[in-house]
């Protein structure tokens, strides 16, 4: 008897999608995640940062996390010293490595993020608006007043 792993094909505009609030102006895809797989080991999903858009600096407890530039390009801040990123970088951020990425350029860059154990999704769900491909960018709007304690339940450390 073979114990066959989990199999999922996910199209470019299916998945579970957030308008992001500002300073993240853009949205975020989930595509992999414990909502559409048995598998509570990984999420993954795309975020995509408008001109001028960032993902504030921080850091996770319990998780690790890939990013993968696809599209785009900027600066990103990690574990206090600065990199340039463009189209085919990757990054790492363990457990506790603050981390900041900012969309310094002209065109939306495109990120593909996987963390593990999974979670990032419900902090995306949490602060973000329900989006459907294809409708307009939403006027920016302010995180939840209580985002300190969605932190706190998502397990971001602090930004020091």
């Amino acid at each position: 008897m073979t114990n066959k792993g989990v199999a999922l094909a996910v199209g470019p505009e299916e998945g579970q999608s957030f308008w992001q609030p500002q300073p993240s102006t853009g949205y975020v895809t989930v595509k992999i995640s414990p909502y559409n797989t048995p598998n509570d080991l990984i999420s993954a999903g795309v975020q995509v940062l408008e001109p001028g858009a960032s993902v504030r600096r921080h850091a996770h407890e319990r998780a690790n996390e890939i990013l993968f530039v696809f599209e785009g390009e900027g600066k990103a801040e990690i574990d206090g010293e600065w990199h340039r990123v463009s189209q085919g970088s990757t990054f790492m951020v363990g457990r506790y490595v603050q981390h900041y990425v900012e969309n310094d350029g002209s065109v939306p860059l495109k990120l593909f993020w996987a963390i593990m154990p999974s979670g990032l999704e419900d902090w995306f769900r949490a602060i973000g608006r329900p989006r459907t491909p294809g409708e307009p960018r939403p006027a920016p709007f302010e995180r939840p007043s209580d985002v300190a304690e969605i932190q706190r339940q998502q397990r971001f450390v602090n930004p020091k």
